[in-house]
């Protein structure tokens, strides 16, 4: 009677195995994270269909059809079509920042999450480029969620509202990047208290999603030009409208993508500097 032995391939076969490549460690990261994820995604999926919904319902519609019975709308357009493709990011940076402030400091002090990570052969880069994709991936499922909630009650105009999406990620990433260079370097949540209450509820405010910035006074509409959730409602307008401004597409872009790179930048060396010793 012969016996046959069941073959083995890749990293199960005998002998020295080659080490990790960049995207298994990075995608090692990620599948911690959906793992994570499994156990809240209900009440996850609640929360970002019913956001949107409380949204449409309060500002859209409600506040909506007064201003459009007072005005005429805004800029030629409905206040429902005004107001919401600037939602689309404004949840953005909310959703960016509900990931990259309490969660990231609870896996530097409280469960140290990363420090177990560190332990395996992935290193500080792996991690936060992993963690970061896990971000943009909620940030994807809360953008289209919210589209597709909104596009029930007419929130655009075009069909071209789908481009909103990239730019809602790109948005989110320009805050979650350097946030999380921010939450790697605080001590307590005194620093998430003010980041909060003094940046991102004025930046919500004054960045052009409930009203156009020209109606700022003079001396602050700049400051709303340097942020990047105006650029961010800015191309998420110019994509719900259908709007093909080449050039003032391509600075918000480029706008968002200098937070993202010199975001990193400031991140990896918070990251460094908190998790190597």
């Amino acid at each position: 009677m012969t016996s046959t032995s069941t073959p083995y391939a890749g990293r199960e076969a005998p002998g020295p195995r080659p080490p990790l490549a960049r995207g298994e460690r990075m995608g090692s990261v990620v599948a911690y994270f959906v793992d994570v994820y499994r156990r809240v995604w209900r009440g996850s999926i609640i929360g970002r269909f019913l956001s949107p919904l409380m949204f449409l319902l309060s500002m859209g519609l409600g506040l909506g059809t007064l201003v459009d019975r007072s005005s005429g709308g805004v800029d030629g357009h409905t206040y429902l079509h005004f107001v919401v493709p600037a939602i689309i990011a404004t949840q953005a940076m909310w959703v960016a920042l509900g990931e990259s402030t309490y969660q990231v400091r609870s896996y530097f002090k409280y469960n140290r999450m990363y420090d177990a990570m560190l332990a395996t052969p992935l290193s500080v880069t792996d991690v936060l480029v992993g963690h970061l994709l896990t971000v943009a991936a909620h940030l994807t499922v809360a953008t289209v969620v919210f589209v597709a909630v909104a596009a029930l009650f007419g929130g655009f105009a075009s069909w071209t509202v789908l481009l909103a999406v990239p730019v809602a990620v790109l948005t989110g990433l320009a805050f979650a990047v350097p946030i999380f260079g921010f939450s790697s370097r605080s001590d307590g949540d005194d620093g998430f208290n003010i980041l909060f209450r003094l940046v991102i509820t004025p930046l919500m405010l004054f960045s052009g999603t409930f009203f156009p910035v020209s109606q700022l006074p003079l001396v602050l509409q700049p400051v709303a030009w340097a942020t990047p959730l105006w650029h961010g409602v800015e191309l998420s307008r110019a994509a719900a409208y259908g709007r093909t401004d080449l050039w003032p597409c391509l600075g918000h872009l480029a706008v968002l993508l200098v937070f993202v790179g010199a975001g990193w930048v400031y991140t990896l060396r918070g990251y460094t500097k908190a998790l190597v010793r």
